[in-house]
C-alpha cells in the first residue's frame, strides 16, 4: 500500500524543460533514434511548449506534435505575447479564440495553459477579472499565470484567481518573495526554474535538485516543474538529475 501511494504521488508530478532541446552533454542519456521530440518523450513526461509565444502553429502541427509522444505524456502551452504583452490582456477575445483552436491540436495530451505577463504589467482588477473570465469561457483545463509585476503579489489577485481556478507559478529567481511560493487556486502547481543567480544559464546542483524533489514528492495535486534554464543546456539535464532524485527517494 505505500509503495503504491508513493507511486500514485509520483504519476501527479510532470518533470520537463522549455521546449525539448537535447544538449550533447546529455545526448547519451536518451534514445540514439527518433526525432528529437521522440527522444526527449521516451525520459521526460512534460514539455512546455514557449515557441507558441513567438509565432502561432498550425493545429497540424500540433498534432504532429501530440503524435510523436507516448499516451502519458503532457504538453503545456505558452499564450501568445500578441495577448500579453501587445494587447496587455484586454481585448484579446479574437486572439484567445485562434490561439485555443490551434492547440486543440494536441488533443488529449494538451497540459495546462501558462500565461506568462510582462514585467511591466501592473495589476488592475477589472482587465485581470475580464481576462480570466473570457479565457474560463473558452477553456476549462488547467491554467497557471506567471505575473511579474509586485502588484500581482497581494490578497486580491490571489483570490480572483482563486475564483477562477487559475493557479499563480512559483518562479525561480523570485522577482518578490512572494513569487518563489505557489498561488492562487491550489489544485494546479506549476514552477518554472529559470537558472539561478544568472538567469536562463545557471544549472541547479545536486542538492538544490534533492531538495526539490522532497518538497515534490509531498504533491497532493497535479504538479509541474519546468526547467527554462536552457540558454547554457543545464535544463535537460537538470530535468533528467530532478526525476532520477524523485524516482530514488
Amino acid at each position: 500500500m505505500r509503495r503504491a501511494a508513493r507511486r500514485e504521488r509520483l504519476n501527479r508530478i510532470r518533470v520537463g524543460t522549455a521546449g525539448w532541446a537535447i544538449p550533447r552533454a546529455v545526448a547519451d542519456a536518451f534514445p540514439a533514434e527518433g526525432s528529437a521530440l521522440e527522444r526527449y518523450a521516451a525520459r521526460l513526461p512534460a514539455a512546455e511548449i514557449n515557441s507558441s509565444f513567438y509565432r502561432p502553429h498550425r493545429p497540424a502541427t500540433y498534432a504532429r506534435w501530440a503524435a510523436a509522444v507516448p499516451d502519458g505524456f503532457r504538453f503545456s502551452v505558452k499564450l501568445p505575447r500578441s495577448i500579453t504583452h501587445d494587447l496587455r490582456l484586454a481585448g484579446v477575445e479574437a486572439e484567445l479564440e485562434r490561439f485555443l483552436r490551434d492547440i486543440a491540436g494536441l488533443g488529449a495530451k494538451l497540459g495546462p495553459l501558462l500565461v506568462q505577463l510582462p514585467p511591466s504589467l501592473i495589476f488592475e482588477a477589472g482587465i485581470a477579472a475580464a481576462f480570466l473570465l473570457s479565457l474560463r469561457d473558452r477553456h476549462e483545463g488547467g491554467i497557471a499565470l506567471e505575473p511579474r509585476h509586485p502588484t500581482w503579489f497581494g490578497v486580491e489577485p490571489d483570490e480572483l484567481l482563486r475564483e477562477h481556478r487559475v493557479a499563480r507559478v512559483a518562479a525561480d529567481p523570485a522577482r518578490v518573495p512572494e513569487a518563489a511560493e505557489p498561488g492562487g487556486w491550489p489544485g494546479l502547481v506549476y514552477l518554472r526554474l529559470h537558472g539561478s543567480p544568472r538567469t536562463y544559464y545557471s544549472s541547479y546542483g545536486e542538492q538544490s535538485l534533492d531538495a526539490l524533489a522532497a518538497r515534490l514528492r509531498e504533491a497532493a495535486v497535479e504538479t509541474w516543474c519546468i526547467f527554462d534554464n536552457t540558454a547554457s543546456g543545464a535544463a535537460a539535464a537538470n530535468a533528467l538529475g530532478l526525476l532520477a532524485s524523485l524516482e530514488g527517494g
